[in-house]
């Protein structure tokens, strides 16, 4: 049997180097995606281009790093061989050497990956608390007339909050709450200052502020209770801690979150030179629609001059006299046919109630009734003539089969023990026996059984008849 080779070529699928390393980096990216590692450095290197390539590795195992100029920048340490440290960053492949490697967004001491961790943990549990949700969160004042800011007094923060206000929005008066922003202090006194303006309630909007620094350094706005007092203000809040990258507890839970405290000082406020933008335009706007009004309302009012000529009162009023008249004569018109219909109707109703009187009605039933009662009675008589009859045949048959029709003939019904006597020779001598009269009952004893003539007959010749010829 013949068999068709197949090309081997045809079935195979051949990949270059570069493509197949280009698969691979994909696979394993989109497989792992973000990733965080704990490890040591080393073999730490920052060549002219500002990146970072290092190894991070365990007791067991080291895996190449690259972070690059980008990322490096936000990190406030100097990385050294030996250094604990984590990072988060994805998988990939170093495709013009084969290399394995992880390129790094994120490091941290590894003191910091515990604060991430802790940080990460909170987090989950408030937003599983419903913390977060926007639905729980309040609406800032448009134009809000006092602005209370919660922050160190002597911080750059400040500072670039009170210039954006004066830039902004000079009308709003500026009420400072001073804390601690970092420190063991920091969050306790965060706390007093938002309950404090929420008792004054002096202001009409709260921003909670504070310049950039490590996680350690904002640790205090991480704090449950700070949270808590966030989320338990009655004013709104708006918060700017750190730079953009940096998130914590408080951004997420204040009413609006702001990348930086300058930014929360403009969320919070409307701009002035919009507003006058705004008020010109409106102003504008009013006067054209104030004259386009009046232009329609003098319009209208031709309009309706000129309606209110061609219907004048008098004229409306001839009209309504006519018409009234119209209707006067149609009315009596209709009321006299209803009246005549309704003459005629009554005397159809009249013949009909005559013809269904209940005089002649009931008349007529007492008739029919005095012949039911008539052909009743005679019914009645017949029915109990033949009862009559059919019972005196019913006794005469009776009385002819009756047993007490033949003991009035002068027999009886002889009985020993309840057993009907039929022959002389079913009783011995002595035996008690008694005999139903026609009228009352006899009880003797027997003294003699004599057999009737016709049994002597029969005893004398049946012997003879049943005699042996043997003998």
């Amino acid at each position: 049997m013949n068999q068709v080779e197949t090309d081997p070529a045809a079935q195979r699928k051949i990949f270059t180097v570069s493509r197949l390393n280009q698969e691979v980096h994909r696979i394993i990216e989109s497989g792992f995606g973000t990733v965080w590692l704990q490890g040591e450095l080393s073999n730490f290197s920052k060549p002219g281009s500002g990146h970072f390539y290092f190894t991070l590795k365990d007791s067991q195992a080291q895996i190449r790093c690259a972070m690059f100029k980008g990322q490096n920048r936000r990190i406030n340490f100097v990385p050294q061989n030996g250094d604990a440290v984590v990072v988060r960053g994805k998988l990939g492949l170093y495709a013009a050497r084969g290399d394995f490697q992880l390129i790094v967004e994120h490091m941290e001491p590894t003191g910091e990956g515990q604060l991430q961790a802790a940080f990460e943990a909170t987090k989950k549990k408030l937003f599983n608390e419903g913390w977060f949700d926007h639905s729980s969160k309040q609406s800032l004042p448009a134009a809000p007339h006092s602005i209370g800011v919660v922050t160190s007094p002597t911080s750059a923060a400040l500072r670039d909050v009170l210039q954006v206000l004066k830039r902004r929005y000079r009308q709003a008066s500026v009420v400072i709450y001073p804390t601690p922003t970092q420190g063991a202090a920091a969050a306790p006194g965060i706390v007093a200052a938002i309950q404090k303006a929420n008792d004054r309630a002096e202001v009409d909007v709260l921003l909670l502020v504070r310049g950039g620094g490590s996680l350690e350094d904002l640790w205090a706005f991480n704090e449950l209770q700070v949270a808590q007092a966030i989320r338990s203000s009655r004013l709104p809040i708006v918060a700017g801690i750190g730079h953009e990258v940096d998130i914590t507890i408080s951004d997420l839970v204040a009413d609006l979150r702001a990348p930086t405290p300058s930014a929360a000082a403009e969320l919070s406020t409307p701009d002035t030179g919009d507003l006058q933008v705004r008020l010109d335009h409106a102003l504008r706007q009013l006067t054209v629609n104030a004259h386009k009004l009046v232009q329609q309302r003098k319009e209208r009012l031709a309009q309706q001059n000129t309606r209110l000529q061609l219907r004048h009162p008098n004229r409306a009023l001839s009209d309504q006299i006519q018409r009234i008249d119209e209707l006067f004569s149609r009315l009596e018109r209709a009321w006299e046919s209803r009246a005549s219909q309704q003459r005629h109707r009554m005397r159809e109703l009249a013949s009909r109630l005559n013809f269904y009187s209940p005089s002649l009605a009931v008349k007529r039933q007492k008739t029919a009734v005095i012949e039911l009662e008539r052909r009743l009675a005679i019914a009645g008589q017949q029915i109990q003539k033949n009862a009559r009859n059919r019972f005196e045949i019913l006794s005469r048959s009776l009385h002819n089969v009756s047993p007490l029709a033949v003991l009035d003939r002068g027999y009886a019904v002889v009985k020993q023990s309840n057993t009907v006597l039929t022959n002389a020779s079913n009783v011995s001598l002595g035996d008690e026996i008694s005999a139903r009269l026609a009228s009352g009952e006899i009880v003797a004893v027997v003294s003699a059984v004599r057999p009737t003539k016709t049994e002597l007959v029969s005893k004398k010749t049946l012997p003879r008849a049943r005699k042996n010829p043997s003998e």
